[in-house]
């Protein structure tokens, strides 16, 4: 069966990734990725628009699910099917929002550790016949670059941003039991956890970690003046230190919202961000060398 997948190119015909995936796929010359024909229609503005799923009555089907990109040959190979993975034991003792024998399932956001050696993968459902506005349930695994050793990383169902800090540690957003949905520092393939910035990094937000992981970037959603907050953070101090606050216009929702989604040069100098302030869909750079 033939798979849609999208991969920007630059001037030289050549696929090209954002932050540490760039550089492991671009030496590998391989990838992985999810069903975006199937998440276009659990999560809109993620998936692509225009493509129907075949498989859109199946709650869990086994023909799809994450896919293995040969970049050099051109070819894919099904990892992880939708099944398998909602098959996968679920922690006894949540009480979970959705019932995951009567949802559907898919998988959002991928992303390599900073090695290379394993992924992380957000699992996710929603109770058939509910709206998409309705929350889903979440678990974040991880597992090596064939599919096996999988993980639950998190089971409590409710995890969102993440980063890789290094190839043992993922910082996420996610509700645990020591302090409530806050930012925590897990350690794959182990039960530890431990909390980060709870009263600093109060909000979900996207984060990423600047090379050496002394800061993190961060950023929130639109507060109540529709005011959009990226800074950083330094762990160590625990200080908080801001980068703007751009206003969102409230056309701006839903699928068609403009998240600041900040990232970092390669030289750690500079930040990017996307905002919609000045009347439109913008690229903004922002000088962070004194800084960082």
């Amino acid at each position: 069966m033939h798979r849609n997948f999208c991969l920007p190119m630059n001037r030289a015909g050549q696929a090209v990734f954002a932050g540490i995936q760039v550089a492991r796929i671009q030496r590998k010359r391989r990838g992985c990725d999810a069903d975006h024909q199937r998440l276009n229609t659990t999560r809109p503005g993620y998936g692509y628009a225009g493509l129907a799923d075949p498989y859109a009555e199946q709650a869990a089907p086994n023909e799809t699910g994450i896919w293995r990109l040969d970049l050099r040959m051109e070819q894919t190979r099904l990892l992880l099917s939708f099944a398998e993975i909602a098959r996968a034991p679920y922690k006894a003792d949540v009480n979970y929002a959705n019932d995951p024998a009567k949802s559907k399932h898919w998988f959002n956001h991928l992303l390599y550790s900073t090695d290379g050696k394993r992924f992380l993968f957000l699992h996710r459902w929603r109770e058939l016949g509910q709206p998409v506005s309705r929350p889903f349930s979440t678990r974040m695994f991880t597992c090596n670059t064939e599919g096996g050793e999988l993980y639950v990383v998190d089971p409590y169902g409710k995890t969102s941003h993440f980063i890789w800090r290094d190839p043992e540690h993922i910082c996420a957003w996610a509700w645990h039991l020591s302090h409530g949905e806050k930012f925590y520092l897990f350690r794959d393939r182990s039960n530890k956890v431990e909390v980060v910035g709870p009263d600093v990094m109060t909000v979900n937000g996207h984060n990423t970690y600047l090379s050496g992981a002394e800061w993190i970037l961060n950023d929130t959603y639109p507060d109540k003046d529709r005011l959009q907050h990226p800074y950083l953070y330094h762990v160590a101090t625990g200080k908080r230190a801001p980068l703007g606050h751009f206003y969102s216009p409230p056309q701006y929702m839903g699928e068609w919202r403009c998240d600041t989604h900040p990232r970092f040069s390669p030289d750690g100098k500079k930040v990017v961000i996307d905002s919609p302030h000045a009347g439109g869909r913008q690229m903004y750079l922002i000088d962070i060398s004194k800084l960082s």
